[in-house]
């Protein structure tokens, strides 16, 4: 990772990731006493049969998030081509819109001088 003098990218994008390595822990550790708690119901499991549905919980758990953030995030860059084309179009019928304005009063003042002469 390059460092710039304020540190700005860099910092950020650094920022970002121990903030999403630090979610993904919690987020593990939260799976892991569900799956202890899940596992807690069942007491005739042997140390081993539980360590097994421990495992497995938190696998599936893990799996199910990812899968949920990997949606959220196609979705989210939907949503973003989608309100770029919007924000797109408002701008070019804004623009026009001006130009029509514009030309309208260009040539309000226009007949306006010729009428005064």
């Amino acid at each position: 990772m390059t460092r710039s003098v304020e540190g700005g990218p860099d910092v950020a994008s650094g920022m970002a990731r121990l903030e999403g390595y630090l979610l993904a822990q919690g987020r593990m550790h939260e799976a892991r006493r569900e799956a202890e708690d899940f596992a807690d119901r069942m007491p005739w499991l042997t140390t081993a049969q539980r360590e097994d549905v421990v495992h497995h919980y938190v696998q599936d758990r893990v799996e199910l998030t990812r899968r949920v953030l990997t949606a959220l995030v196609a979705r989210a860059g939907e949503l973003r081509q989608e309100y770029t084309e919007r924000y797109d179009e408002l701008r070019r019928r804004l623009l026009c819109a001006a130009v029509a304005v514009l030309v309208g009063s260009a040539a309000l003042c226009a007949g306006a001088v010729l009428v005064v002469r």
